[in-house]
């Protein structure tokens, strides 16, 4: 849409620290539990419920169980940021 994307993702156990220097993350719990860490304090979310987090800020998902979760950022971003490494998914590839 514009330019951005809508991906939808299962989330479980916990992700790297990253961060996106250029652009701001939308996630939306479509089902489970989410916990978004930062350097200083987390973020619960439960299904139905949208956060915004701003761009250049590390953090790092974290899902105790299987969590359903829609992420929308511009076309190319990386799951990872810079953070790479063997978490970093394929760009562009339809399911």
């Amino acid at each position: 849409m514009n330019d951005y994307q809508l991906k939808v993702v299962k989330l479980e156990g916990d992700f790297v620290w990253h961060d996106h220097p250029e652009t701001d993350e939308v996630f939306l719990v479509i089902k489970g539990n989410l916990r978004i860490d930062f350097r200083d304090g987390a973020v619960n979310l439960a299904a139905g419920e949208m956060f915004v987090v701003p761009k250049g800020v590390e953090h790092k998902p974290f899902a105790e169980q299987e969590a359903e979760v829609m992420l929308i950022e511009p076309r190319g971003v990386l799951n990872t940021g810079q953070a790479g490494g063997e978490r970093t998914a394929e760009n562009e590839v339809w399911i």
